[in-house]
């Protein structure tokens, strides 16, 4: 997946490290997670907050979960969640599956999916 700068800008912007996470990981996270940026650049910066967990650190039941909520109308919470034992993997799994998530949230509130929006009246007939 091919990222730009502003994609890690938003990104970097917006993702809080919790649990798991250490500061010094922060650039390396936020550059696997970049490709979600161009999902997400289509809300305002202000309309979204990421947050990135991961449990059992190198255990047998580690657990990445990055969580999304999308302020626009009304609060809207996407989780997705790995459990890959490898890091990189398990981010790129992350990353993907909210790729997704954003993606089918996207088209369930486009007009074309909305019969009621889509529906355009025929002109009055003039004469």
């Amino acid at each position: 997946m091919n990222a730009t700068p502003e994609d890690a800008s938003l990104i970097a912007q917006r993702l809080h490290l919790a649990t798991g996470f250490h500061a010094s990981e922060r650039d390396w996270i936020v550059d696997r997670l970049a490709a979600l940026g161009s999902r997400l650049r289509s809300y305002r910066d202000d309309e979204i907050d990421l947050e990135i967990s991961l449990k059992d650190r190198e255990g047998v039941e580690q657990r990445v979960i990055l969580q999304c909520w999308i302020s626009r109308g009304h609060r809207l919470h996407l989780v997705a969640t790995s459990s890959q034992r490898g890091l990189p993997a398990a981010l790129n799994e992350v990353r993907d599956e909210l790729i997704r998530q954003v993606g089918e949230t996207k088209t369930r509130t486009e007009p074309r999916s909305n019969r009621a929006l889509r529906s355009v009246p025929a002109p009055p007939e003039i004469g």
